[in-house]
């Protein structure tokens, strides 16, 4: 028996000296983002059968345990704490699931969202695996498609959001009722072509009576082929009429009711090609954009809807893991979904190191996705998950493995004291 407890002993100095690595290595890890803390569970080692119970079942078995062993080492995955960054390429999951990341060693998995742009655009970790996405585009919606396989997510920063053309345009503006027959007076918005190019849009109205006015649409010479620098190529075939009502709005244009005026300019010397656009003279709440008050004549407000070519400057990464970016045009569009995967156990994942786990069969298939859907967590922006190891729990398993590391170690010298006694009955 003496052997027995000696080897029971050594066992406890064994699976103790292994939970007191675990605890290290959680401790370690601390300000490791997206760490997830590991604790072990101990199992005792068959036991010796000394006599058998009797027959009649009166009498229990005389055993004696062998010592103990480490059972089972188990990832603790509740959710770490969230700090914001600041930083755009930052990302966190708030709930369940994984971010898919693929280097030369095949695709790993990881909680740790300290990502970067490299310079070729693409997002990466700290080692350089490429963080995994939807980028495909319908061609058709330009949408983004979150179904099929994962690709590389890229993130250009000289990308360039393509220029819009204007379509409409608007101008709120008064004509001074007061005002005497044959003076002027001028509005001007701008309109983009299709390659992006800006260009002013004068409107100069004639009074011809009481409530009576000719309008004409001019564009800078210079500006449209055909047209001479440094004179006004007009827009319409002639000049066009406009007529008020008694309480100063806009009842006729051109002789017709009172509706939207489409203006089309010539080909731009620039290139692009000629343009189209929709003059809103009423407003969508049915009241005139150009009135006739006694007030003096004034342009309240104009606008129209294109935009020059943009180019991207930041983005920001929302709850369903849609990168959106921002250009320096004001506008604002999908660069790609970021996917995450979930596991049935990911308690079985394999540790790789830098972050990363793998597959294994204890885990199970990866289920990919899209945040927020089918059990995923959301993503969060600018924002790291910080490690969920907590350090006064961990002081207090490290107490007690060092008392159990010392009841083991007494056990030992204990058995050693009495063989030693049992050698000296010979003396």
């Amino acid at each position: 028996m003496g052997l027995t407890s000696l080897y029971a002993g050594l066992s406890g100095l064994n699976a103790h000296a292994f939970q007191l690595s675990l605890i290290g290595n959680n401790l370690s890890n601390i300000n490791t983002p997206g760490y997830k803390s590991s604790n072990i569970a101990f199992e005792d080692l068959l036991s010796q059968t000394l006599t058998g119970g009797s027959s009649t079942g009166t009498i229990n078995f005389l055993q004696v345990g062998l010592g103990v062993r480490v059972g089972t080492t188990n990832q603790n995955f509740s959710q770490g704490s969230l700090q914001s960054t600041g930083n755009m390429t930052d990302v966190a999951i708030q709930g369940n699931g994984f971010f898919v990341v693929r280097s030369d060693e095949g695709v790993n998995y990881t909680r740790a969202g300290n990502f970067h742009v490299d310079a070729n655009g693409n997002l990466v970790t700290p080692d350089g695996a490429f963080v995994q996405g939807y980028t495909q585009r319908d061609p058709v919606t330009n949408q983004i498609i979150t179904t099929g396989a994962l690709n590389d997510v890229n993130i250009h920063p000289g990308a360039l959001f393509p220029p819009i053309s204007t379509s409409q345009a608007q101008v709120v503006a008064n004509l001074d009722a007061d005002a005497a027959t044959t003076s002027k007076f001028m509005s001007s918005f701008r309109v983009f072509d299709s390659l992006g190019s800006a260009h002013q849009i004068d409107v100069t109205w004639t009074k011809t009576g009481t409530g009576k006015y000719d309008y004409d649409v001019t564009v800078e010479g210079a500006d449209v082929t055909g047209g001479t620098a440094g004179k006004p190529f007009s827009l319409l075939s002639s000049p066009g009429t406009m007529e008020f009502d008694t309480s100063g709005k806009l009842t006729k244009v051109d002789g017709a009711a009172a509706a939207e005026k489409n203006i089309t300019t010539p080909a731009f010397t620039n290139g692009a090609a000629a343009l189209t656009f929709s003059w809103d003279l009423i407003g969508t709440n049915g009241e005139s954009n150009v009135t006739n008050y006694s007030a003096p004549s004034a342009t309240s407000s104009s606008m129209q809807n294109g935009f020059p070519a943009g180019t991207l400057t930041s983005f920001v990464v929302g709850a369903d893991g849609t990168i959106q970016g921002l250009f320096t045009n004001g506008k604002t569009a999908e660069l790609a979904r970021i996917g995450l995967a979930t596991f049935n156990n990911p308690g079985g994942l394999l540790k790789m190191g830098g972050n990363k786990f793998n597959a294994s069969s204890a885990s199970g298939e990866p289920s990919l996705g899209l945040p927020g859907q089918g059990g995923r967590g959301t993503t969060t922006g600018s924002t790291l998950e910080l490690s969920n190891v907590d350090m006064a729990a961990e002081f207090i398993n490290m107490i007690v493995a060092q008392r159990g590391y010392q009841a083991n170690s007494r056990v030992i010298t204990t058995t050693d004291e009495i063989l030693q006694e049992s050698l000296n009955l010979k003396r």
